[in-house]
């Protein structure tokens, strides 16, 4: 699954999360200081973000740009000496296009977060009959900062169309590559019960759930750093929590209890539904093996042994839908929570009329951007069960396999 694709995978895994580690680490120490000695350095402290599409073409944002580019070319090139592998230039340099693309993705939507408090604030200002900005709200103000909005909406929109379609393309050739692999040992492979559906239908499967899965986890974790530093900033906004009272950096804390209470909750409510749906796929293949057979042989597939192995699909399948229905309880609950969650805790710092409208929306979404990341697990586990039931079954099936690829199958060593 991995070798195919990527060099090395047990050393090569290890080192990017090192050397992501480096670079953020460098960052935020000297890296964007540094900037500054060619005129790109951070803005000044208490500076307003900027709005709109001068968002992305900041100083800081381009020496942003280079930063990450050199030390992404640095790794590719140790990478390519030192292994040299033949879907190098999609695994390496391509992963690394595809996280960038979808860190964009996420400055937009941080961007339209910036965006809500100046528009918010006006309609509230409206509304309310007050000045905005020392003036009258005017149509002309309103129109013009939807129009801002559909100026980054664009971006996004742009920016999130090309990045599904190269993120299409580079799991097809990720499968392309187990696949090459696994018809490299179908000498010995096809002697496997079920071979060619760990060929066709898994990795048609695995690299269908890896495009879904892989971009829902990147995404989490990148909107995680984005909007961290955007709630931290909002958090002396909001100091009070009902019942407990003053709390420094409320937000943080309550966004990771609350995400953090929900991950637990699901991971321990679904623990045994990867196993139970490994052996539903046992049961299915006991099932489909026997009337493989009884295709060519009259003998086999009798009614009697038909409905045996048909019973136990049937008692496997229901142990996992009883499992799944408890699940589903904890999981429909902790959903629903999660919609008021935020309003909740904002109650006491909106009776005392501490924020604004704007503020309130800009917090709403920070908030909701961050514990969307700290939940990954939770909308994201039923596609987990999935994917761990196709490893364990391609692990199975790669297990088989001789080191020498080239090896004679076990009948022609007997010969």
């Amino acid at each position: 699954m991995f070798k195919s694709f990527f060099p090395h995978p047990r050393i090569f895994f290890p080192s990017v999360l090192i050397w992501t580690v480096i670079a953020v680490i460098g960052w935020y120490t000297f890296g964007e200081d540094m900037g500054g000695a060619f005129g790109m350095g951070p803005p000044a402290p208490g500076t307003p973000p900027v709005i709109g599409l001068g968002y992305f073409v900041t100083p800081n944002f381009l020496w942003f740009y280079i930063y990450c580019f050199v030390f992404v070319a640095v790794f590719t090139a140790a990478w390519m000496i030192f292994s040299p592998h033949p879907w190098q230039w999609w695994s390496i340099p391509g992963t690394a296009l595809l996280i960038f693309s979808d860190y964009f993705s996420v400055q937009a939507t941080v961007n339209i977060n910036n965006w809500q408090r100046p528009f918010f604030d006006a309609i509230q200002n409206a509304l309310d009959g007050k000045p905005w900005h020392g003036a009258k709200v005017t149509e002309g103000d309103l129109y013009g900062l939807l129009l801002t909005w559909f100026q980054i909406a664009a971006v996004w929109m742009i920016v999130y169309i090309a990045t599904r379609f190269f993120t299409s393309h580079y799991v097809f050739r990720w499968r392309t590559a187990m696949n090459d692999y696994y018809m490299s040992h179908w000498p010995h492979a096809r002697r496997i019960e079920g071979a060619s559906q760990r060929v066709q239908e898994d990795t048609a499967r695995f690299a269908a759930i890896v495009e879904d899965l892989g971009i829902s986890m990147v995404d989490s974790v990148i909107t995680l750093f984005a909007f961290l530093p955007v709630l931290a900033g909002l958090s002396h906004y909001v100091t009070e929590l009902p019942i407990i009272g003053h709390v420094p950096d409320a937000l943080l804390l309550t966004a990771l209890f609350w995400s953090l209470f929900g991950t637990v909750l699901l991971a321990v409510a679904g623990i045994k539904l990867p196993g139970l749906a490994f052996n539903n796929q046992l049961t299915e293949a006991a099932y489909r093996k026997e009337l493989v057979y009884g295709e060519d042989d009259e003998a086999r597939a009798h009614p009697l042994t038909v409905s045996e192995l048909f019973g136990q699909v049937r008692q496997s399948y229901f142990r996992y839908f009883f499992h799944f229905a408890y699940f589903n309880v904890f999981r429909g609950f902790y959903i629903q929570a999660d919609n008021v969650f935020a309003n909740i805790m904002l109650i006491p710092t909106i009776v005392a009329g501490k924020i604004s409208f704007g503020i309130m929306q800009q917090v709403l979404t920070a908030f909701g951007q961050v514990t969307g990341s700290f939940q990954y697990l939770v909308g994201s586990w039923t596609t987990i069960i999935e994917l761990l039931s196709i490893h364990k079954r391609l692990r199975g099936f790669e297990k088989t396999f001789p080191e020498d690829p080239n090896a004679p199958p076990p009948e022609e060593v007997v010969r």
